[in-house]
């Protein structure tokens, strides 16, 4: 097939285009390439270039400083994302584009199905639900993947920030009262080539790896693997107010795919 990555510098990216370069001939685009919020510009240069599949990995992550961008934030992972369904229906493309826990509000302690209703609390998840939103009415040839809590080799992630703050002797402080399932962007990048050659129904799927953790424990699991012993103390959120509120269980439930491996196992993994 002739895919194309759009957000190929990314963390996920990377690992997207690893999996998917043997066999399939890639197309890498970045913002120097396209300006995904330019409806004209999409339609044009993907027009062109009829690539058989879109992968989105591009979005606009900064979850506080959506809170004050808002503009910004609905144009790349919203508007954006309606652009890329339409020429994909246009040019009969199937498009994968991923999602984020942060569409729900965290206060179902039981998690979220993938058909369970929109209801973000801050401005990220609501630029993010706009996006799903408008791939289900465009209604592509569509794969809409929610994760969460994703962490790999290529950009910031939590784990490496840990790594940091422990090597530099800080005192840490981790919420505890957050709660979700790190996931490993090798592993999503990996189910997400098995969810396209299994040629499965469109639709929203949720992909994560198995377990749930919050924060502090994740932590703990982290210093474990590598044998360091920080000074770290659990605290509530609300020692760390935020621009933007958090969802406090954020579980995404997997109804429809086989199950990943745990995330303990996949963490052992990347920090070897």
């Amino acid at each position: 097939m002739k895919i194309l990555i759009l957000g190929y510098k990314g963390m996920l990216g990377h690992e997207l285009v690893d999996v998917f370069k043997k066999d399939n001939e890639l197309v890498l685009w970045g913002r120097n390439q396209i300006d995904i919020s330019k409806k004209e510009e999409v339609a044009k240069k993907i027009g062109e270039l009829k690539p058989d599949m879109v992968i989105n990995a591009a979005a606009y992550t900064a979850v506080d400083d959506a809170e004050s961008n808002k503009d910004l934030a609905y144009q790349v992972n919203g508007y954006a994302v309606g652009f890329l369904a339409t020429v994909c229906k246009e040019i009969n493309a199937i498009l994968i584009h991923f999602s984020t826990d942060y569409v729900f509000d965290g206060k179902n302690h039981l998690g979220y199905k993938e058909n369970h209703s929109y209801q973000p609390l801050n401005m990220y998840g609501e630029s993010k639900a706009l996006g799903e939103k408008l791939i289900l009415n465009i209604e592509p040839r569509y794969y809409l993947i929610r994760t969460s809590w994703l962490f790999g080799k290529h950009g910031k992630n939590f784990v490496e920030t840990m790594l940091r703050l422990a090597n530099e002797g800080k005192n840490i402080k981790i919420v505890n009262d957050q709660f979700g399932s790190p996931t490993y962007a090798k592993d999503l990048a990996e189910k997400v080539k098995e969810l396209v050659e299994s040629h499965q129904l469109s639709g929203i799927y949720h992909i994560t790896n198995s377990g749930v953790c919050n924060w502090y424990e994740f932590a703990l699991k982290i210093f474990e693997l590598v044998d360091l012993k920080p000074n770290i103390k659990p605290v509530k959120s609300e020692e760390f107010p935020t621009p933007a509120k958090r969802p406090t269980y954020s579980m995404l439930i997997n109804a429809k795919l086989s199950p990943m491996r745990k995330w303990e196992e996949a963490l052992k993994e990347y920090l070897k």
